[in-house]
């Protein structure tokens, strides 16, 4: 038997879904309740008649430069945004393609979370490449735990970040793991040849 949501429109940015009112009304409780104004209580807010003095014009736009991801769900970009990080790399494509796809959908979210973790490797690749590779001791403060009484000053205090602090120092040096477990292999690979 199919469920009523099998049933309901598929949502698109072209064709907003239009569900049946009575049947909001049947199965959420308290659904509408706000419909008529003299239940919602910032109606008076809510006037129009009054002149409260405040004026906006809408601030003229920025020079789009350079192509931007932008929202299937709006038309137009906003007036003012940011151009400090430009895309580029293959987090860059990834984004893009990102935004080919509503910000309802999980693709959306889940292309742009994927694309931050490529857009870290690229750039711990480039560091590595320039001579200025990233330095896990420092960045974990592993010389502040020891100089600094860092394991002291958790132990026996009822924090909760204790917990999972057994794994962090594996979470963090997996990559560098990873990267040199590949480097190896491919440096034994070309000793061979």
């Amino acid at each position: 038997m199919a469920s009523p949501e099998q049933n309901l429109p598929v949502y698109t940015a072209a064709h907003p879904p239009r569900p049946d009112v009575e049947h909001l009304r049947a199965t959420i409780p308290g659904w509408g309740a706000d419909l008529d104004p003299s239940d919602r209580p910032s109606v008076p807010k809510l006037r129009r008649d009054l002149n409260a003095g405040a004026h906006w014009e809408f601030p003229d736009r920025q020079a789009e430069t350079v192509p931007r991801e932008r929202s299937i769900e709006h038309r137009v970009l906003t007036p003012a945004f940011g151009t400090a990080q430009p895309l580029r790399g293959a987090s860059g494509t990834l984004r893009r393609f990102a935004y080919r796809y509503s910000e309802g959908r999980a693709a959306h979210w889940l292309i742009l979370l994927f694309a931050d973790r490529v857009d870290v490797a690229e750039h711990r690749v480039i560091a590595l490449l320039r001579g200025r590779p990233d330095n896990p001791v420092s960045e974990m403060g592993l010389r502040a735990e020891v100089t600094r009484n860092g394991l002291s000053s958790r132990i026996g205090r009822g924090r909760t970040d204790v917990q999972h602090t057994w794994i962090d120092t594996f979470v963090v040096s997996a990559p560098w793991l990873v990267l040199a477990a590949a480097v190896t292999r491919v440096v034994r690979s070309r000793r061979r040849v």
